[in-house]
């Protein structure tokens, strides 16, 4: 019940569209951002694939991101429901993770219930089950298990990050949210613009602090959006180029390639930013830190 009370007091907030200006660049924070390395954008997807057979979102996405006038070849980590009907447990959503796996994305794991269940809910048995299961549905594909997870909802605690760990599976959590988990009814982002400047000012003071890594001479920044989104997969090119110039407005440098187009790179770079230890202080975009205090771990 209160993660549901919760879970409504976000919606109205995400419907509200309130999104503040971006923090202001202090001569300070200037001087500082110059001795850090340029940034570059690890995209993640969540809650895919998609099983559609109508203009299929995930399908989309994927075409996009190696076909766009930003960067062609585009790499990324797409955590998938692997067991939920509408997604990995459909014949069409598991072609659609080969065609992922094929074109050289990371297929990380999300949740393998039936629906997107905070892992919390689950007993040791279930929980247990579940990371089996999805653990083998990604490596039957892949060839090996999952290194990735991310937690339904962000939501962890010390027993289920233990239970990730025993599976091999590291934890990671994002800096940027187009905020677009919204699948059904009204599943628009018309304030994306503004909410990505505003989401990035605020990482780049931690930048400009070091408290980033650099990883192969470049700090990776990463962004979560839902591949499931038709709203988001119809604006997957103008995304990309959001990202640039909100990097722009927030005086950042970014990497020759300001994305990732190598997998082994992607892989090393999304493990060096996973959580090491479940007490670690997290910073998460929008109201989520408020969650995280309010549903303590």
């Amino acid at each position: 019940m209160k993660f549901l009370t919760l879970a409504c007091a976000l919606l109205t907030l995400s419907l509200t569209g309130c999104i503040g200006a971006p923090v202001a660049l202090t001569p300070q924070t200037e001087q500082r951002l110059e001795a850090q390395a340029p940034i570059r954008f690890l995209l993640t997807f969540d809650d895919g694939p998609s099983a559609s057979g109508y203009n299929n979102p995930s399908r989309s996405v994927i075409a996009d991101l190696a076909h766009n006038p930003v960067l062609p070849g585009i790499k990324a980590v797409f955590f998938l429901q692997t067991e939920a009907a509408r997604s990995g447990g459909s014949s069409r959503g598991r072609k659609t993770m080969e065609r992922e796996h094929v074109a050289g994305h990371i297929l990380a794991f999300h949740t393998a219930t039936a629906f997107h269940t905070n892992h919390r809910w689950l007993n040791d048995a279930e929980l247990e089950r579940t990371l089996t299961e999805g653990a083998a549905d990604i490596a039957s594909i892949t060839g090996t298990p999952p290194a990735l997870v991310r937690p339904p909802f962000w939501n962890y605690d010390k027993r289920t990050f233990a239970a990730y760990q025993r599976h091999g599976m590291q934890v990671l959590l994002t800096d940027l949210s187009a905020n677009d988990g919204k699948i059904w009814g009204f599943n628009g982002s018309p304030r994306r613009r503004a909410n990505l400047y505003r989401q990035l000012s605020l990482v780049r003071e931690r930048i400009a602090l070091g408290e980033l890594p650099t990883v192969a001479g470049v700090i990776p920044v990463v962004v979560t959006f839902h591949d499931i989104n038709r709203y988001t997969a119809r604006h997957m090119q103008e995304y990309l180029q959001i990202l640039m110039d909100s990097a722009h407005v927030n005086g950042l440098n970014t990497a020759v390639e300001p994305f990732y187009t190598d997998t082994t790179q992607l892989q090393q770079a999304a493990l060096a930013r996973t959580v090491k230890v479940a007490s670690e202080p997290v910073h998460l975009p929008g109201v989520w830190n408020w969650v995280w205090d309010a549903d303590s771990r």
